[in-house]
């Protein structure tokens, strides 16, 4: 089984992937940029970035019934690796224990030059 999952609650996707896929047992979220879906417009700092990309991320899983405490595996994309204890701080008070196993990778740009980007795989 392989079902798309898609919702208008966070941003469309903008190429030829779908915003998360569903199998039954998993549910592989695309990365979420940090952009509002009702304005199309993007916070300025990382935390806020962080909180919205949070936020695109719960509406993806939301569309398959999920939550976050669904998650058991995140990749955290940032532009600048200095961010990393600005993001973790937003990050951690999204995520109950047992918290998700993680990567976080610096890169050299994100699309929409965005400073995060979030993808997850969550389990039902």
């Amino acid at each position: 089984m392989k079902k798309e999952i898609a919702t208008t609650a966070a941003p469309g996707a903008i190429g030829p992937y779908s915003q998360a896929i569903d199998t039954g047992t998993f549910v592989f979220a695309s990365g979420q940029l940090p952009v509002d879906p009702s304005t199309g417009t993007m916070p300025a700092d990382i935390t806020a970035q962080t909180e919205m990309s949070l936020r695109n991320v719960a509406a993806v899983l939301a569309g398959a019934g999920l939550t976050l405490a669904n998650v058991v595996k995140t990749t955290v994309f940032l532009a600048d690796m200095g961010d990393f204890a600005a993001m973790n701080e937003v990050y951690a008070r999204h995520f109950p224990a047992p918290f998700p196993a993680r990567s976080a990778v610096a890169v050299r740009t994100l699309p929409k030059n965005a400073l995060v980007e979030i993808e997850v795989v969550a389990v039902h």
